[in-house]
């Protein structure tokens, strides 16, 4: 990233411990279990954090749990502002904006492509093993066959080499 504050990226780090820890010791909210922070970013002015967060979720249920634990993050957001100011001592706290990070999402989504081109891949490759060619198995000329060639005699130069003594 380039032209990244280096104040910034450090204040990003700090937001990131203290948001994780909060999460795992101080909230006791059942709607956060599972919740994972990813990444954080901060404005150069350090007005705004972004907080990147997932969840892992039950199998079915992800809709639903995502919308509680926005919610919950939502309601708990004055809460962890006040902790990130009582541990960074800024003069001003970032306001905390926090969004579902859609990578680990794609990122399951690029793996099941992935094994459904290995899949289709073995498939060939037993395909090929199996594969025979349809016509002669050298279907190619070789230096050997044209010298056999050469060595019979061509009626037709014959016959135009008589026809220039008669002009």
């Amino acid at each position: 990233m380039a032209g990244v504050n280096p104040r910034a990226a450090r204040v990003a780090a700090l937001i990131r411990r203290v948001i994780a820890q909060a999460l795992e010791s101080r909230l006791h909210d059942a709607r956060l279990e599972g919740v994972t922070i990813t990444d954080v970013r901060v404005t150069n002015d350090l007005q705004i954090a972004k907080v990147y967060w997932t969840l892992l979720g039950h199998e079915g249920h992800e809709q639903g749990e995502r919308r509680r634990a926005q919610q919950a993050l939502r309601q708990s957001s004055g809460r962890l502002r006040s902790l990130v100011g009582a541990k960074a001592g800024l003069r001003l706290t970032p306001q905390l904006r926090f969004i579902l990070d859609e990578v680990p999402a794609q990122a399951h989504e690029i793996e099941d492509v992935l094994a459904a081109a290995r899949r289709r891949d073995e498939e060939l490759e037993k395909a090929r093993s199996q594969a025979t060619y349809a016509g002669d198995p050298d279907p190619y000329r070789h230096d050997d066959e044209d010298k056999e060639d050469v060595s019979e005699p061509d009626d037709r130069s014959a016959d135009s080499s008589s026809g220039s003594d008669e002009v």
